[in-house]
């Protein structure tokens, strides 16, 4: 980022210099916000209907909420707050 910042090279230079992917260097990770306000839902939802698994929490979310959380995201803060 300082080379492509600083010296005003091309991403793609850049990238090929230090040998490292495009993608590496765009991403950024989840903020731990985010994680919390999906655990926090989870949890909500898995307390107040106990007869619904993950597809049904993730599908009211999605649906009924309009959080447009992608499956693979919401999956893993629902097992790592041990909510599944």
């Amino acid at each position: 980022m300082n080379a492509v910042m600083q010296r005003g090279t091309s991403i793609a230079l850049a990238c090929r210099t230090f040998q490292i992917s495009e993608t590496c260097y765009r991403y950024s990770p989840i903020l731990s916000d985010e994680n919390e306000e999906r655990a926090d839902w989870l949890e909500r939802l898995t307390k107040n209907k106990r007869t619904w698994g993950f597809g049904l929490c993730f599908l009211y979310l999605r649906n009924v909420q309009g959080y447009g959380w992608n499956h693979k995201r919401v999956y893993p803060t629902g097992r790592q707050a041990d909510l599944l």
